[in-house]
């Protein structure tokens, strides 16, 4: 008998052989009818494969995120075999399926695909997939791979660092290529496609190496399906954070400045201070200790970390002295300075634990077409802490910095995420420091705290960072897009390194245990998705420009210039507007520009010491009294949350 060990725990068993798409069968036929792709034993395989021995079994579907992404490897098949149905001369590489959709890198040779080609390679793909043909996957051996290859010198490539023995194909109707698996039963289950784009991309990433065409698309098994991922794009590009900056007055990028090093503009400093302030006003409240630490390091600090070794090759290259032998790096993180903010001290352990804060600026070298507006940059500042505790205090300490980041979340409207524990990978370790004793203390503290928080939680082997596990809160925007903001690292590796120490109870010196946080992750990513999630409509409080004052002509220049005196004295921050336009035009810009407040003046409210107010998006509030309106303004601008207590507003 084989046992088949399903998700849930149950077991099915067998007295033969028997596929994934047959255990479907067992339990429903509308499962089976579902299925199209399957984990056995923790590797991603066929429906059709059949299972010999005891094994786990997780079956997949479009809804599972494995599942799509054997649908949309799948599709890259098709988009190749249709590629070659028009260009029969041009060479394939690599077709994986990525987060959204799939592509296919091609060499074209003396041929160019346009987009004006997309048109037809959906329609042709199709066309194919109308066939219902079987993806099959089989092997063959190292000199087969390459005499069928002999042309193609990019797979060439991909064979000899093969093995004999593991190099498979995948065919379907009259196509074939090179492929490790990962399919759908057949072509038939794809029913609508999209060409999304076509750019340049080297041969496995190198600029050395020649030059290839991606080919961008998408797939669904309902036509439906990808009219509503069509929508979601274009309101991504009306949210497109890129976009917003340039439109509000956020940020820019300068060529004499360099690439993925962005400049922070009036409104965009502004944005900035008031993130700084919220938080430093919790971190206060949470007792944290503001530090500053320089933009550069000595060589040997980031040696005795581990992050010249580890992120060496991809920084920027170490800054030499007139001295001879002296070097000096740009900060690529924070926590090798705070260590040393730490050792200036002699702690025992009723000091602990420290909390150190500080918004760091850190430099790392990204590759230029990983660039991408502030989501991708090479300069960004970590709103960063290190907190220094004893082992008892490991537990209660990062289940207060949970609580910071909740504090975050709710209050900007960050509700749909996920807290995903990232641990070591299963295999390969080489790559993280430090002992398995520590590693596995480390790992047990995080999903304790997660489990005591009651957050919902996924676990991701191989993420964690090189000197401890993490819990990463992947955060979904209002458009469904996944992205990494908060993170809390637990770390026993660098207090080692560093020789940190504090006098125990016992008049002996302890090691103390070390948590990275940074409830935003940084500034530059966290506005980049605050912009994206809220279309630029901030929050009140978070505004750069709160209001905007309106005089009907220049002869009421100078009672604006007083009604925004009255207002910067509370805090409420803006602008006037004294062009000689009239007020319709000045309330549509104000309107475009997102600000929240448009506050009219005249003849009669001069008279009166009133205004007029209107707010964006829900009009005229009628006429009050300057002080009425501050007084209706902080209420308004009230978040709802302090840190430790929800207010009823």
């Amino acid at each position: 008998m084989i046992k088949i060990t399903l998700p849930d725990g149950s077991i099915k068993e067998f007295e033969n052989a028997v596929t994934p798409l047959d255990v479907a069968k067992s339990i429903s036929e509308g499962l089976a009818r579902n299925t199209i792709s399957a984990v056995v034993n923790g590797k991603q395989t066929e429906v059709s494969t059949e299972i010999t021995e005891d094994s786990t079994l997780q079956l997949l579907t479009w809804n599972d995120d494995l599942g799509k992404k054997a649908f949309w490897h799948s599709s890259a098949h098709i988009l190749a075999q249709s590629i070659l149905d028009f260009y029969p001369n041009a060479k394939l590489t690599i077709g994986p399926a990525i987060e959204n959709g799939f592509y296919y890198d091609v060499d074209f040779g003396d041929e160019t695909l346009s987009e004006k080609d997309f048109e037809k390679i959906e329609k042709k793909m199709l066309e194919n997939a109308k066939k219902d043909s079987t993806f099959k996957l089989y092997p063959v051996s190292k000199a087969e791979a390459l005499k069928e290859y002999a042309d193609n010198p990019y797979k060439t490539e991909l064979i000899n660092n093969l093995e004999d023995g593991e190099i498979t194909f995948c065919s379907h109707d009259n196509f074939t290529d090179l492929c490790r698996g990962g399919h759908i039963p057949s072509t038939g289950i794809i029913k609508a496609v999209k060409i999304l784009n076509a750019a340049g991309a080297y041969w496995r990433g190198d600029e050395k190496n020649p030059q290839l065409t991606r080919v961008y698309g998408i797939s669904f098994p309902k036509q439906k399906d990808l009219a509503e991922y069509l929508e979601r794009l274009e309101e991504a590009k009306r949210r497109d954070h890129r976009k917003l900056g340039k439109e509000l007055g956020i940020f820019a990028f300068s060529e004499k400045v360099g690439q993925g090093l962005p400049l922070w503009l009036p409104k965009g400093a502004a944005l900035r201070k008031k993130l700084e302030n919220f938080l430093s006003d919790a971190q206060k409240k949470g007792g944290y200790e503001f530090v500053m630490t320089p933009h550069i390091g000595n060589i040997e600090l980031y040696k005795t970390s581990g992050h010249y070794e580890k992120y060496g090759a991809d920084s920027f290259q170490p800054i030499k002295t007139p001295n001879e032998g002296e070097e000096y790096f740009l900060k690529p993180m924070n926590c090798p300075h705070h260590c040393e903010i730490y050792k200036v001290g002699q702690w025992s352990y009723r000091d602990l634990p420290k909390r150190f804060a500080e918004f760091g600026t850190v430099y790392r070298y990204e590759q230029s077409g990983e660039l991408h507006g502030l989501t991708r940059v090479r300069c960004f500042t970590q709103d960063d802490a290190h907190l220094f505790c004893t082992p008892d205090q490991l537990l209660g300490e990062f289940e207060g910095v949970i609580d910071l980041v909740m504090y975050v979340f709710n209050t900007l409207g960050f509700e749909d995420f996920t807290a995903q524990v990232s641990l070591r990978a299963k295999e390969d370790r080489e790559k993280y420091i430090g002992s398995d004793e520590n590693w596995e203390k480390a790992e047990s503290a995080i999903i304790t705290a997660a489990a005591n928080k009651g957050l919902k939680t996924v676990v991701e082997y191989g993420e964690a960072a090189f000197y401890g596990p993490k819990l990463d809160f992947m955060v979904k925007d209002a458009i469904g897009r996944s992205w990494q903001l908060g993170t809390i690292q637990v770390d026993y590796n660098l207090p080692e390194r560093f020789d940190l120490t504090y006098i125990g109870n016992d008049g002996e010196k302890h090691r103390p245990v070390m948590i990275h946080r940074a409830p935003f992750g940084s500034m530059e990513r966290f506005i980049a998705i605050l912009l994206e999630n809220t279309a630029g409509d901030f929050p009140l409080w978070l505004a750069p420009d709160q209001y905007i004052i309106l005089p009907i002509s220049e002869k009421y220049v100078d009672y604006a210039k007083k009604v925004s005196q009255l207002l910067e004295k509370h805090d409420i921050s803006g602008l006037i507007d004294d062009r000689n336009e009239k007020t319709g035009r000045k309330i549509r810009d104000a309107e475009m520009k997102k600000i929240p407040f448009m506050i009219i003046v005249g003849e009669n409210e001069e008279q009166a010491g009133n205004v007029s107010v209107r707010r964006r998006a829900e009009g005229d509030l009628g006429t009050m009294k300057i002080e009425d309106f501050i007084a209706y303004f902080k209420k308004e601008a009230e978040t709802g949350f302090e840190f430790g207590v929800q207010k009823e507003k």
